[in-house]
């Protein structure tokens, strides 16, 4: 999703929301894009990074993070589609092709987006929630890395998925598990390692024009 549906980091959306909202402080602040950074860079454990970071909603009401993840969706997240991937995804389910989002991000920030673009499947990473509260604990496996390609597999299974017929798009070298289990990898907006990767191994390139503010 992040760099390749929309063009910003949706980790960064939220942590701006949050400081504007007083959730969060200058050390947290700090703390958290330095770790969206790091793992641009492909230099960071990025599910330890991101379990630590999601026990910080611990307490949250879900049913407020419903509305806090459409109103982000609106002011923040929609203007920043890129055009070319709405394009793309428009032209999979004309031809009838089963489309997935596939995503570390939560479903508060993931599902509106999916359902915007007319995308009905999101395997993203599931937060514990006990009497519509979170808990602060991710369900495991987290939707990242391996974590990610195992969240696949059971998607797979279930949908009868032919691999060697699949796409699977991705800006970054951290998904580089996923690209290499399907028969049409495609690098997206890709970091300088994943483009390194994708050069190497003949795989297409994709670069999206960034959408009009």
């Amino acid at each position: 999703m992040d760099h390749t549906i929309i063009s910003e980091s949706s980790a960064s959306i939220y942590m701006r929301h949050a400081w504007r909202c007083g959730d969060v402080g200058v050390v947290d602040m700090v703390r958290g894009l330095a770790g969206v950074l790091q793992y641009m860079a492909g230099r960071h454990d990025l599910t330890t990074w991101t379990a630590n970071t999601l026990a910080g909603l611990a307490g949250r009401d879900e049913a407020s993070m419903i509305d806090e993840g459409l109103e982000l969706f609106e002011r923040e997240m929609a203007p920043k589609v890129y055009p070319a991937a709405a394009r793309l995804i428009e032209e999979h389910l004309a031809s009838d092709h089963l489309v997935v989002i596939v995503t570390g991000s939560i479903p508060y920030l993931v599902e509106p987006l999916a359902q915007s673009l007319g995308i009905e499947h999101v395997l993203c990473t599931q937060l514990e929630i006990r009497d519509g509260v979170l808990t602060g604990q991710c369900i495991e496996p987290i939707c990242l890395e391996a974590g990610k390609v195992d969240r696949m597999r059971g998607f797979i299974e279930e949908h009868d998925v032919d691999l060697a017929r699949s796409y699977f798009y991705s800006d970054s070298i951290t998904d580089l598990p996923a690209l290499e289990v399907v028969g049409h990898p495609v690098a997206t907006n890709p970091d300088s390692a994943l483009y390194r990767m994708a050069s190497r191994r003949g795989w297409p390139v994709r670069l999206f024009d960034a959408p009009r503010s």
